[in-house]
C-alpha cells in the first residue's frame, strides 16, 4: 500500500509562536483519517502547510511520494465554513465548476461533459435542485455539501476536509459521512478534521492526535485509547472516555 501523504521534521510558526513542531508521520492511500486536538493545537495549520497556503519552517510534505505542484490536481480540500467569504456572488453551479479548473485550465473552455459532471455531483450530495442559488443563500450543511462536490468533480484521490461538521444539521451529516464511505470504499483517501471524539472510533480507519506536536498516529484501534487522549487534552479527557464507556455498555444492556 503506497503513502498518500506524508511528513518529515514539519514545523509551522506564525511569528514567533509555534503552531507545530518537529512532525513526522505517514498515511496510507485509502483510508479514512480523522485528524483530532484541542483548539489552537495545529490542526488547519497542517492542511494549509499542506495545501502549500502556508511555508513551514523546517521539514517536507509530500503526496504518493511527492510534492504538491506536481500532484495538485489529485487533492481536494473542503474549507472551514468561517474561512469563506459567503457573500462573494457565486452560485452554486459555478462554485461546483471550479473543480474542473485543474483541468481545463482557469481561463479553459468548460464542455458539456464538464458541466454534466458538475451536475452528477451536485445530485450525489443532494443539492441538485439549487444549481442557480446564490452561496450565501444555503444552509451551513447545504454549503458543505457543495464544497464536497466541488471536490467529487475534481476527481481528487486525497480529500482534506477542515471541520466538515462543524455547524451542520443531522441530515447533512449524514450525506456527508456517507459519502465519504463511498469514496473511501473506492480507493481515495479522506484526511477529516473531527471534534466529535464519539465518533472517531466509530467511523474512521485512522486518527492522527496532535497538540502542537505530534502525539499518535495509526489505525485507531491502536491509538485512539485513554492514554493518547490524555496526552492531547489533558486530564478532562478521561471524563469523556468514562462517559463513552458508559454510553457503550448501556446501549450493549451491559448496566
Amino acid at each position: 500500500m503506497g503513502k498518500a501523504f506524508s511528513a518529515r521534521n514539519l514545523s509551522v510558526n506564525y511569528g514567533k509562536t509555534s503552531a507545530l513542531w518537529d512532525l513526522s508521520f505517514s498515511i496510507p492511500e485509502g483510508l479514512l483519517v480523522a485528524m483530532i486536538g484541542p483548539n489552537g493545537a495545529g490542526k488547519s495549520s497542517l492542511l494549509k502547510a499542506a495545501m502549500g497556503i502556508v511555508k513551514p519552517v523546517t521539514g517536507s510534505i509530500s503526496f504518493f511520494g511527492q510534492e504538491y505542484p506536481k500532484v495538485r490536481r489529485r487533492i481536494g480540500y473542503v474549507p472551514q465554513r468561517e474561512t469563506v467569504d459567503w457573500d462573494f456572488p457565486i452560485t452554486v453551479i459555478d462554485l461546483v465548476l471550479m473543480g474542473c479548473y485543474g483541468r481545463v485550465g482557469l481561463f479553459g473552455r468548460l464542455s458539456k461533459k464538464e458541466r454534466d459532471k458538475a451536475m452528477e455531483a451536485l445530485e450525489r450530495v443532494g443539492m441538485s435542485a439549487y444549481v442557480h442559488r446564490q452561496i450565501s443563500q444555503l444552509s451551513g450543511g447545504q454549503q458543505q455539501r457543495v464544497f464536497l462536490a466541488r471536490a467529487l468533480v475534481q476527481e481528487a484521490d486525497l480529500i482534506f476536509l477542515d471541520e466538515p461538521f462543524a455547524g451542520v444539521d443531522v441530515g447533512s451529516e449524514r450525506v456527508i459521512m456517507e459519502i465519504l464511505r463511498e469514496l473511501q470504499r473506492a480507493g481515495k483517501t479522506l484526511f477529516v478534521v473531527q471534534h466529535d471524539l464519539t465518533r472517531v472510533a466509530q467511523d474512521y480507519d485512522w486518527a492522527m492526535l496532535i497538540n502542537v506536536r505530534l502525539v499518535a498516529c495509526g489505525p485507531c484501534e491502536e491509538v485512539f485509547t485513554p492514554e493518547a487522549l490524555e496526552r492531547t487534552y489533558g486530564k478532562g479527557a478521561l471524563l469523556f472516555t468514562e462517559a463513552q464507556r458508559l454510553s457503550r455498555s448501556k446501549t450493549a444492556g451491559l448496566i
